[in-house]
């Protein structure tokens, strides 16, 4: 009786296994190394011509030390770019909020056989290089473009100089929110589209009007979904430099174009760790605030 059990047992720690044995291999390869090995190289002095000292010095000690956390802590420019950063991801995330949410409840309350073609015009982009798309805008936001001119005469009308919309922060908000506005419909429309209309329905033959049935019944159900694309927006937003470095100008630098040009340019690689450790540390703190935030919700409306 027991060997039957006993088998079907390792059958099953072995199916567990072979199900969650590659994408653990795949974190501890991927994210869990890299991970400790700028944590290590943090802690290590840069070498005379770059990269990273020797672990051992002449006479055979450990050559550690931790000047490059207290240079970020001392220099304020770095933390200054960091809460630059910071700011411009969170304006991203709500940007992207309030341009996904009526896209995404459009695509959701849209008849069926509508839905797969409006799902697929929101991540048609991706099917395009990223530069690519981030160089259009260039010609968008560029001083002869119909746009800019266009602004520039409206301003005028008003006595408003012309103002130049390329390489300016408000240039690199307009990139941010291109790129990563999928990321927040997606997600909000998976929600969105697994509403039952009966709740809805039910709430209009009570008398409730069309904002009390959005604000008491659509939105509450639909926080799962905000709460994830804000984190799919947020965490990459607050890392990337390609969009500042080709929308930015000099004053738009953040702490991803710091990290790159501690790395390739200045090849500091252990000040480069640090800023790399401090990004990964507000990553997951804004991944653990998304969870906590997000969990009294699903317990109350599971």
């Amino acid at each position: 009786m027991n060997k039957p059990v006993s088998k079907s047992a390792d059958r099953g720690r072995l199916a567990r296994w072979l199900i969650s044995g590659p994408p653990l291999f795949y974190l501890l390869l991927f994210f869990a190394i890299p991970s400790l090995i700028m944590v290590f190289a943090s802690v290590r002095y840069a070498g005379d011509y770059g990269g990273l000292a020797p672990v051992f010095d002449e006479a055979g000690k450990l050559n550690l030390t931790l000047e490059n956390f207290q240079r970020f802590t001392s220099d304020f420019i770095y933390t200054a770019i960091f809460l630059k950063s910071l700011m411009y991801a969170v304006i991203t995330t709500c940007c992207c909020l309030l341009m996904a949410y009526p896209l995404a409840l459009l695509i959701a309350r849209s008849p069926k056989k509508y839905r797969d073609l409006l799902i697929l015009l929101v991540i048609l982009p991706f099917w395009s290089n990223f530069l690519i798309r981030v160089y259009a805008w260039m010609i968008i936001l560029g001083p002869q473009s119909g746009l800019t001119q266009a602004v520039n005469y409206v301003l005028g009308l008003v006595g408003i100089e012309p103002v130049r919309l390329l390489f300016t922060a408000f240039s690199v908000i307009v990139g941010l929110v291109y790129v990563h506005l999928p990321f927040m419909v997606l997600p909000l429309y998976a929600n969105l589209e697994k509403h039952d209309p009966a709740l809805v329905d039910a709430a209009q033959d009570l008398g409730a009007s069309a904002w009390q049935r959005f604000w008491r019944i659509t939105f509450p159900l639909s926080l799962p979904g905000v709460y994830a694309g804000a984190a799919l927006v947020f965490i990459p937003a607050l890392g990337i430099f390609a969009v500042s470095d080709i929308l930015g100008g000099t004053g738009s630098d953040m702490i991803g174009n710091v990290i790159k040009q501690q790395f390739l340019e200045t090849r500091d690689w252990p000040f480069g760790s640090v800023l790399s450790i401090v990004l990964t540390v507000a990553a997951l703190i804004a991944a653990g605030i998304a969870v906590l935030v997000a969990r009294p919700r699903r317990e109350t409306h599971g």
